[in-house]
């Protein structure tokens, strides 16, 4: 089936999550979608069978993919975000947030280099000296290199405390770095002829325990051309995005890599969360990509296949079924909700609202990869036996997807952050501000009164549940957006599938997550109390 991104719906998501009036839109979400779906779907399918590959230490992505991703440059998508000064458009989130939906839905591997590329924009310019901003900003905003970050370690993964990738001064303003990085994505590639890594290390006399880890730049080709003492040691052979290069990175086999501090030496966390922050949003918007992919298929393969009797007795298409109709549009309402849930924190970011953006950032981040688990987990299912052979495309949705509540910050580590830090935010003022929102939203389309529930189960959450109450929470503010869609779809292209929508996510989807967060929580007393490795 051919790829066709659904603007009309990540328009009224825009519009209706309260971001600011983007000038020519419409036309901005057209274009992007021709691209999306003409150039960059067609290499979807080529990346999952011909997988990134090393060649005498060199990596080769797939056929196709380093020609388009110079006509994506060309075409000026790489910079939407990056500021004017140094050749960016200074675009806000919310459209960002949009354009990446269609690329990863067209191409989740294919897309993962640029996510990378705007993280390292974001936190050069936020934290970096005024000559490394010179020297690296415009090249990484015309896509003409790329970068990445490089944080994880053989024994350092979530908990970065353990991290033992050393930095040491030279007598200039330089550091040479020594150690081992893995799982980095698009590490090395040819798609560019520099590429920016942005790496965690550890001054000699740097004090143990994350306070002690600084962020360097440090690239592949240094400024006089010469080839930095960094390598790709191996790629990892994963599940799934075949297409994406994930390296194991060497810093210093000879000399040690050469590398500029970023920030302040010891507060490199600060900076790298910069970069993760909104990188933990656009993984959010991955999910809602590949979630709506695998639910477009599911309707079309629906549609078209015939198998049982409907109610008039004769040979039917299975959507007419029952079961099936539940499942398409438990695919339609989770997809359109998370869709909502990351339009409304990249509106919160572009307003400047940093309490509300950090409040909804695990939310849009968590919910919306466990949704993309769930709906490609059910295109597969709705296909029944042609969905686990590979020929359909959806077994491949679903191979992706399995990546995206993993990284960036596990989901279990997102809901901890939610609990200990997210809740108390202003004193708990932002919380209940987002709630009463919601409560105001759901109320003007329904008699519902569930939000109530939701302020209760938020006075008190032991860890245990915390990634049910995230659901919970989550399910609770997109039903509020939803809402808000429904009403501005009024008299519409999309009213009448808003209004299904919001209508079926309130009376269904809400009331399960609630359950889920009450037993969850109802059994969490017990559960602390259990010695698991007695299991």
């Amino acid at each position: 089936m051919m790829y066709q991104p659904p603007v009309a719906q990540i328009l009224l998501a825009m519009r209706s999550a309260g971001g600011p009036a983007v000038e020519d839109a419409e036309a901005i979400l057209n274009e992007a979608a021709r691209f999306a779906g003409d150039r960059i779907a067609p290499l979807n399918r080529v990346g999952d069978q011909h997988p990134a590959r090393m060649v005498d230490g060199d990596v080769m992505t797939p056929p196709g993919w380093k020609e388009t991703y110079a006509e994506w440059c060309a075409g000026g998508w790489n910079g939407l975000t990056g500021p004017a000064a140094y050749g960016g458009q200074e675009l806000p989130m919310v459209l960002v947030a949009a354009t990446s939906e269609m690329w990863n839905a067209a191409s989740l591997a294919f897309s993962l280099c640029p996510l990378l590329t705007t993280g390292a924009i974001e936190a050069i310019n936020a934290h970096a000296s005024e000559a490394l901003k010179q020297r690296y900003l415009p090249k990484l905003i015309s896509g003409e290199w790329t970068g990445t970050m490089n944080l994880t370690e053989p024994q350092s993964g979530s908990d970065l405390s353990g991290l033992r990738c050393k930095a040491k001064r030279n007598n200039d303003d330089t550091y040479r770095i020594t150690g081992t990085k893995i799982y980095i994505t698009y590490g090395e590639h040819d798609w560019s002829s520099n590429i920016v890594h942005l790496v965690l290390a550890r001054l000699e006399d740097a004090p143990q325990g994350t306070k002690g880890i600084s962020l360097f730049l440090v690239p592949k080709i240094l400024p006089d051309g010469t080839r930095n003492d960094l390598r790709c040691h191996s790629l990892e052979n994963k599940l799934g995005i075949h297409g994406s290069p994930t390296c194991s990175m060497v810093y210093g086999d000879r000399v040690g890599a050469t590398g500029w501090l970023i920030g302040e030496e010891n507060r490199g966390l600060n900076c790298m969360f910069t970069m993760m922050n909104n990188a933990r949003l656009l993984v959010g918007v991955q999910g809602v990509a590949l979630a709506d992919r695998a639910m477009r298929a599911a309707f079309a393969y629906a549609r078209e296949r015939r198998q049982g009797r409907g109610e008039s007795g004769e040979v039917a298409a299975i959507i007419e079924h029952p079961d099936v109709k539940r499942m398409l549009m438990d695919m339609r309402v989770k997809t359109a909700a998370a869709r909502m849930l990351c339009m409304a924190t990249a509106a919160a970011i572009d307003s400047g609202d940093r309490p509300r953006a950090s409040l909804l950032t695990p939310l849009a981040k968590s919910y919306a990869t466990d949704v993309a688990v769930e709906v490609t987990s059910t295109a597969v299912q709705v296909h029944g036996g042609m969905g686990f052979i590979e020929d359909t495309g959806v077994a491949q949705y679903y191979r992706d997807a399995r990546i995206l509540p993993i990284y960036e910050g596990t989901n279990g580590i997102q809901a901890i952050d939610l609990v200990t830090r997210k809740l108390g935010l202003e004193h708990g003022e932002t919380l209940s501000s987002v709630l009463q929102q919601a409560a105001t939203s759901i109320v003007a389309v329904t008699d519902t009164v569930l939000v109530d529930d939701m302020r209760a189960l938020a006075k008190m959450v032991p860890l245990a549940a915390a990634t049910p109450f995230l659901r919970a929470l989550a399910a609770t503010v997109a039903a509020g957006y939803l809402a808000d869609a429904m009403l501005m779809a009024r008299g519409g292209a999309l009213e009448a599938e808003a209004q299904i929508d919001a209508r079926y996510f309130i009376a269904a989807e809400l009331p399960s997550a609630l359950a889920a967060a009450r037993a969850a929580m109802a059994g969490a007393e017990w559960l602390a109390e259990q010695e698991m490795s007695q299991v």
